[in-house]
């Protein structure tokens, strides 16, 4: 919250220029007003009185055609990235659930786990399918290995977007949130 506060003076001191009155956060653009929200933790944006018509108004004009995301141009920070997933935990690799017609990949919401299930802890092959989906076997001249790969869901991030906001050191900060109601 103090990296906020801190980011929020500054943004305002820049939104004044030289005016001798304070300026205050409802006279920022609604790109800034956004931003400001959008990095709010503890309480989010959902629990500040002030941060709930700018976003609510943002996520009605999302759905709109032609939206453009609003800009807070004193901030220099764009438009917020988006990241649905968690990363997958170690030992695993991202995979992907579906493959469209056309042969691209569809979304990466798996999580990848190349396992031996003739050597893990006495396990047999039908208890391994139980800690996710087999997705892929590897044959032999003998038949059927022990390798196989093991699939299971992809976390989803609670807070799936972000801005990355420089502090006031000039380092890059990264501020997660959501835009659900």
């Amino acid at each position: 919250m103090k990296a906020i506060a801190i980011f929020a003076v500054g943004l305002m001191g820049v939104a004044s220029g030289l005016a001798s009155a304070p300026a205050k956060a409802e006279d920022a653009s609604w790109g800034c007003q956004i931003l400001l929200c959008a990095a709010s933790h503890n309480p989010s944006w959902h629990g500040v009185p002030y941060c709930v018509p700018p976003l609510t108004r943002l996520i009605a004009a999302m759905s709109k055609p032609g939206f453009s995301w609003p800009i807070c141009h004193e901030a220099s920070a764009g438009r917020p990235g988006q990241e649905i997933y968690e990363d997958c935990p170690g030992g695993t690799t991202i995979g992907y659930s579906s493959q469209s017609d056309r042969g691209s990949r569809g979304e990466p919401d798996q999580c990848i786990k190349t396992v031996n299930v003739c050597q893990s802890s006495g396990q047999r092959d039908g208890d391994a399918r139980l800690a996710g989906l087999t997705i892929n076997r590897r044959y032999g001249r003998e038949g059927e290995s022990c390798i196989q790969e093991i699939a299971t869901p992809r976390p989803r991030r609670t807070d799936p977007w972000y801005f990355d906001i420089s502090n006031d050191e000039g380092v890059k900060e990264r501020f997660w949130f959501n835009l659900n109601h």
